[in-house]
């Protein structure tokens, strides 16, 4: 392994363990490490890469690992950098995903995910209100977020909603910018694995999900819920227990399909759905890293992906709705989201790792009540 190879894994395995508070905390450490540390780039072109991760589908600070790692040590980097930023909240999760499976059900166990559950709701929350004020940008952007909500709420699938928002908003544009010509392109992505036809599913299901995760990790949540709850694979309760365990962990939010895939096909099955949901933001960032400065400049691009993203925080407020249902059952889950409101609106600087451990610890002492 050369020099600049070594930097890359060296650097990536750190943020990937120590990285908590999402995508917009992550890429401030990346930036810090990368910019003001180690000048790999300029404020500038570090400015650019960021905007290109809002471009395509995937987490974005997993993304902006493997457009820096490109920037140090070409193609080889790009893959190291992303490997190693993911693999520390892999290894964890399939730690929690064990014990979960082995003792989630366990009276001793039990009050603590009872906590954790209200406070992720709460996180979630903290992400839309953050999310909509980016993205509600015009009233058209506004009123197609709600059109959106109301159709998700409606019972249309999720990733249906997204894209038929997408699209309109692209329309839209046109309609308002008829002079401007249809440029688009569409990379062919090819995955063949020897692997058990129900595993080989997973992969499918968490590539399929990786393919399309336009806007922020949370979104995730919303399209397994469409994929997973939705067909009876996985309980609406499980898929919030995934939500608390990617928040104790560092790194990439997309780790909770590590925890989701055991829970579905054991270790196997992590390993697939790991495989699947973070392979597209592979291949995309390296079909795409080149293409940067065309896709900055590209106002039709940009009118989809702004409709996208008001549809994205739509369907997490969705979600959100049906998880609120079925979490805040009684007095104590009250008290617990609201104090979990409180510490996230206003103290915002609070890693959200801490609010789910202290949603944990409330949940086990107001169960001994």
């Amino acid at each position: 392994m050369n020099k600049n190879l070594k930097e890359v894994a060296l650097l990536f395995f750190k943020l990937g363990s120590i990285a908590f508070g999402g995508p917009a905390a992550h890429i401030a450490m990346m930036e810090d490490e990368v910019v003001k540390k180690r000048n790999w780039m300029t404020q500038q072109h570090f400015l650019d890469l960021v905007g290109a991760t809002n471009l395509i589908p995937g987490p974005n600070s997993t993304e902006m690992t493997m457009h820096c790692g490109h920037e140090r040590a070409g193609w080889k980097g790009l893959v190291v950098a992303g490997a190693c930023f993911v693999f520390p909240a892999v290894a964890i999760t399939m730690v929690f995903a064990w014990l979960y499976q082995q003792y989630g059900q366990l009276p001793a166990v039990e009050p603590f995910i009872y906590g954790i559950k209200p406070a992720v709701i709460a996180i979630i929350l903290a992400a839309v209100y953050s999310l909509g004020k980016k993205a509600i940008k015009n009233p058209t952007l506004g009123l197609l977020a709600v059109l959106t909500l109301v159709a998700c709420l409606c019972g249309v699938s999720e990733i249906i909603a997204l894209f038929v928002c997408g699209f309109g908003g692209l329309i839209l544009y046109l309609t308002s910018n008829s002079q401007q010509s249809l440029k688009s392109f569409a990379p062919v992505l090819v995955l063949q694995m020897a692997l058990t036809p129900s595993t080989l599913n997973i992969l499918w299901t968490f590539f399929k999900v990786g393919a399309l995760l336009y806007g922020s990790g949370y979104v995730l949540f919303a399209f397994l819920d469409a994929e997973l709850v939705a067909t009876g694979l996985l309980s609406k309760q499980q898929l919030i227990d995934a939500v608390a365990i990617g928040q104790f962990t560092p790194g990439p939010v997309l780790s909770t399909a590590t925890f989701i895939g055991w829970q579905l096909g054991g270790f196997w099955g992590a390993l697939a759905a790991t495989v699947g949901i973070f392979l597209p933001s592979f291949l995309f960032v390296a079909l795409l890293n080149p293409l940067v400065p065309k896709m900055r400049n590209s106002k039709m691009f940009s009118a989809f992906l702004d409709a996208v993203n008001v549809a994205a925080v739509a369907v997490i407020v969705s979600v959100c709705i049906g998880m609120g249902q079925e979490t805040i059952i009684d007095w104590r889950t009250i008290v617990i989201a609201a104090v979990s409101l409180i510490f996230v609106f206003i103290f915002k600087k609070m890693n959200s790792a801490y609010i789910v451990i202290g949603g944990a610890l409330l949940g086990y002492l107001l169960s001994l009540l």
